[in-house]
């Protein structure tokens, strides 16, 4: 059986609707997808993250939005994105200042709502948004080029207007051969995911 480490973007979590719907489109005989829940604070996260992949040893990640950079830390596993947010922790480092103040942290809590159920409380504070640069750095630092990378972009995708998602950013890091547009949005729509992303998943764990 094949395991499928997913991890969600920010938000998201145990609930997330793409690894819920893996799990119903891939045979429960011979995969196995697993989604949980981690701290929006980079190093708590990471921490937690770490502990998943040493004990349920993945055969495939998939990062997600947000989730990409702590994906991109993990190393010795093949890596599968959708949606990569590689501009986000620019963002983050502009608007920590905002944090400092209570109206601040209201705004980004208005700006970026959570879902309820099993989802990733957001904790919008200036340390912790301020630790997403060097979290950054650290994902840079893990690329190597004994490592498989392949990425899917909606081009509807409206965080490509904010810069949180960067096709030419990838394409810098990545080269241009290894990612793929789809006419979708942000949030991979499940017509994308049948015809993109579970091919692309099968055709990874055969090699």
């Amino acid at each position: 059986m094949k395991t499928i480490l997913y991890i969600h973007g920010m938000g998201g979590g145990g609930d997330s609707r793409i690894p819920n719907y893996l799990k119903t489109v891939l045979d429960p005989k011979e995969f196995r997808v697993i989604i949980r829940t981690y701290d929006f604070d980079p190093p708590v996260g990471r921490t937690q993250i770490e502990e998943w992949v040493k004990t349920e040893k993945p055969d495939l990640i998939i990062g997600e939005s947000l989730g990409s950079i702590q994906a991109l830390r993990i190393k010795g596993i093949p890596h599968l994105f959708v949606s990569p947010s590689l501009g986000a922790p620019q963002k983050f480092a502009k608007v920590a200042p905002l944090a400092r103040f209570a109206l601040g942290r209201w705004y980004l809590h208005h700006r970026y709502p959570v879902k309820e159920g099993d989802r990733q409380p957001l904790k919008f504070t200036y340390p912790v948004l301020s630790r997403y640069r060097e979290h950054w750095e650290a994902a840079l630092a893990s690329i190597g080029p004994d490592e498989s990378y392949y990425a899917f972009f909606g081009t509807q995708d409206h965080f490509m207007r904010s810069g949180i998602v960067q096709v030419g950013l990838w394409e810098k890091y990545f080269g241009t051969d290894t990612y793929t547009m789809y006419p979708g949005t942000h949030f991979m729509e499940e017509e994308f995911i049948d015809s993109l992303l579970v091919p692309k998943i099968l055709e990874t764990l055969q090699k």
